[in-house]
């Protein structure tokens, strides 16, 4: 399947940090501040695992090149070019009727997408899960995603303890949760690489309802997306804690509304706009600046949920407020 197209913007030197979710940049910026640790990280990957995922993509999968798989060698050559990325991981497609893609690896990260993928996509929603795993790449998920595995595996320990089992449970709802923000910035990277917003919502709505568009309207599915979040009660809103409290992924429908909302928001038109961070700015990040802007995140996201239990939540902290302002003017009389 083929569409109609103009040429995109090529984005010059464009750092992953235009298109990373703020609870994702903030999360990254202070990991990459532990030196040292990713360091030996990356010599015991490139040792072991990276050697053993390769062989096993070399072995069980067909590599992606202009010989084999033209149609996605293109698709993918297309992406790297429109997010500056001059050295693109190998890219394999692996047998799996599903919808999906795969990026793991440190020093030499690989990119496999399904064979599902490659049947059912068109070419605009297959440029937008390549570059949805370019991404994930360029942003150094799989370090981080390692790291973090590996503390957790050593915080483990303390599992038997009451209060360690807590801690254990805090930490792996904190792991999780900045995994599903690393999907929103993947999702940003795919939109800002086809040119189409409309693109990642139409992806998402597949990977929903199974691959099949026929049956689809884009704008119901969205509207969805509002009912799962405003929808019901309390109650609902415990289970819906509960059920992404170990998901590494938000729901298709969250993630649409997500990409929808920071098109609608403006950073994307200003990055097409050419108003981006740069590669060369990497270093002088402030971890500060990057903490911040993910707390001012969740408060922003927090006031605008439209969430039963947020909802209570915000009625529950003014009419504390007003009892303390009620309390403080008594006082002074």
């Amino acid at each position: 399947m083929t569409t109609n197209r103009r040429e995109p913007t090529i984005l010059r030197g464009i750092s992953s940090r235009a298109w990373e979710h703020p609870a994702d940049r903030g999360a990254l910026v202070a990991l990459r501040e532990l030196r040292g640790f990713d360091v030996v990280l990356r010599k015991l990957s490139s040792m072991f695992t990276e050697r053993e995922m390769r062989l096993v993509f070399l072995g069980s999968s067909i590599r992606v090149d202009r010989h084999q798989y033209t149609r996605v060698h293109n698709a993918y050559l297309s992406v790297a070019s429109v997010l500056d990325v001059a050295d693109p991981p190998d890219l394999y497609v692996t047998r799996n009727p599903d919808l999906g893609g795969l990026t793991i690896g440190i020093d030499q990260p690989v990119v496999s997408i399904t064979s599902g993928s490659v049947q059912q996509l068109d070419d605009e929603e297959l440029r937008f899960l390549l570059a949805h795993e370019l991404g994930h790449a360029q942003s150094g998920h799989a370090l981080y995603r390692t790291m973090l595995a590996w503390v957790l595996r050593l915080t483990a320990g303390l599992s038997w303890l009451p209060v360690g089992a807590v801690g254990l449970r805090l930490i792996l709802a904190a792991l999780y949760e900045w995994q599903r923000k690393s999907e929103l910035s993947a999702d940003r990277a795919g939109a800002l690489a086809v040119q189409n917003p409309a693109v990642g919502t139409r992806m998402l709505a597949r990977i929903a309802g199974g691959g099949d568009l026929s049956e689809i309207d884009v704008a119901a599915f969205l509207e969805q997306a509002k009912d799962f979040e405003t929808g019901g009660d309390l109650r609902e809103s415990f289970i819906k804690l509960l059920l992404l409290e170990q998901r590494s992924h938000d729901f298709p429908v969250e993630r649409a509304a997500a990409l929808n909302r920071w098109v609608e928001e403006g950073d994307y038109l200003d990055v097409l706009a050419g108003n981006y961070p740069t590669r060369v700015e990497d270093q002088s990040v402030s971890l500060s600046d990057e903490a911040k802007a993910a707390a001012r995140h969740y408060r922003d996201a927090f006031n605008a949920s439209g969430d039963p239990l947020a909802a209570f939540a915000r009625k529950l902290r003014s009419k504390v407020s007003s009892n303390s302002g009620s309390d403080s003017a008594t006082a002074q009389e």
